[in-house]
């Protein structure tokens, strides 16, 4: 039985409609692809959707009438996932024994996620020659190479690495990233994400730039940025600026903008 079948049956024994199964998580669409084979879900999604069903990923992933024995190894690795500790991940799969046509594909998926996050500590720790062999060693195929493609290649990204080649423009997904960095008081992790993005001259991007830089203390920086942010943003950037020059100690623009602030 496929995965988009086990997955129906699962979701009619427990007496669920799609919409009730989606809840606010997936569309009804995406359920409707997956149950019917044409769609693939991602590993946090079948995750999501196994936990709904009151079932193990493990459930929709194995094949029927098929003996394993590295259950014990998979049993161990999901523990350490769940515990978001990529290395115990890592070296659990270290005793895996493939082929394995039960969890051959559930674990390059633990694998990938494994590696993916111990890059992403990595670039944090600033430990940029680990985090490359990290995430050159991924492999993302299976269930969600796309989902997890994508993420490899934005973390590359901040290692300077080109991407534009191999994927759509990834600067929405950097910019919205930065702002999280930033609303976690981490600008400098918010400097690297926008520097990998390629539009720089966007006013989305100026405006989040302008905004690290000003954190940053980069006064000039940042005065650069927002006006090319204040035609699109003026209300975002005009007591920026107002900040920004009397930083700088140019109180007649300060002056300026403060008055522009109160109209």
């Amino acid at each position: 039985m496929e995965l988009g079948e086990k997955l129906r049956k699962a979701r009619l024994e427990a007496g669920l409609s799609q919409r009730q199964l989606c809840g606010e998580r997936i569309t009804r669409n995406m359920l409707s692809q997956i149950e019917n084979g044409t769609a693939k879900p991602s590993m946090q999604t079948l995750q999501y959707l196994a936990r709904q069903l009151g079932k193990s990923v493990s459930y929709f992933l194995e094949e029927e009438g098929v003996v394993s024995s590295n259950g014990g190894v998979m049993e161990a690795a999901r523990l350490c996932h769940a515990r978001q500790d990529p290395a115990g991940v890592l070296e659990a799969l270290s005793a895996y024994i493939p082929p394995d046509p039960v969890f051959d594909r559930e674990m390059e998926l633990l694998k990938t996620l494994a590696q993916l996050d111990l890059g992403e500590q990595a670039l944090r720790q600033g430990r940029k020659i680990y985090a490359r062999e990290l995430l050159e060693a991924a492999e993302t195929g299976g269930l969600c190479a796309g989902e997890l493609e994508r993420r490899r290649l934005l973390l590359l990204g901040q290692l300077g690495e080109p991407v534009s080649a191999r994927l759509p423009s990834l600067d929405a997904e950097l910019l919205l990233r930065a702002r999280e960095a930033l609303a976690g008081e981490q600008p400098d992790r918010a400097a690297c994400l926008l520097d990998a993005a390629e539009d720089h001259q966007d006013p989305q991007w100026c405006l989040v730039r302008g905004e690290v830089y000003l954190r940053q203390r980069a006064y000039a920086a940042a005065v650069s940025c927002f006006h090319r942010a204040e035609a699109a943003f003026p209300d975002q950037t005009i007591s920026r600026l107002e900040i920004c020059y009397r930083e700088l100690g140019d109180y007649q623009q300060a002056y300026r903008y403060a008055k522009l602030g109160q109209k």
